[in-house]
């Protein structure tokens, strides 16, 4: 997660979070929380919603946390409210990674479950392919971009 977003999260300045980080970078590894390059910091510039250079946004490239180092936050703001909020974002993780490992779970299923059925009909295939699309990351792709053109 961004430190502008954990920030707002919070209820600090981007600054007064990255100060306390940088007060205590003991306790954020490079597995806890890393800075983004400036091709990675330049590309996020791009995003909707982003401030750009030259208006009033960030200086700096942004500092990016892991699970771990959501954790490591409530420890070095010592709030109540850094402490709620850190629960929840955890647990917010927790949710995320069983979802994936559900998914996971599930393709595996349909892998085998189409082996076992290899040769016997087209329209069985095509449901597996179809079913397949689905489960993909970007899901079904019809050619259509939603969203205003930049």
């Amino acid at each position: 997660m961004l430190d502008a977003d954990l920030a707002r999260f919070y209820g600090v300045g981007t600054r007064d979070l990255n100060k306390a980080v940088a007060r205590n970078l003991d306790r954020f590894p490079d597995d806890f929380s890393f800075v983004l390059t400036k091709e990675e910091t330049a590309n996020l510039m791009f995003q909707p919603g982003t401030s750009k250079p030259g208006r009033g946004g960030r200086r700096k490239p942004a500092r990016v946390f892991t699970e771990q180092g959501v954790a490591m936050l409530a420890s070095v703001l010592r709030s109540e409210r850094a402490v709620r909020v850190s629960i929840v974002i955890i647990r917010a993780f927790v949710q995320l990674r069983d979802l994936l490992s559900t998914h996971r779970e599930l393709a595996a299923k349909l892998a085998q479950l189409e082996r076992k059925l290899e040769g016997h009909d087209d329209a069985i295939t095509n449901l597996f392919e179809a079913m397949r699309q689905l489960l993909s990351p970007s899901g079904p792709n019809h050619g259509r971009k939603i969203g205003f053109n930049h």
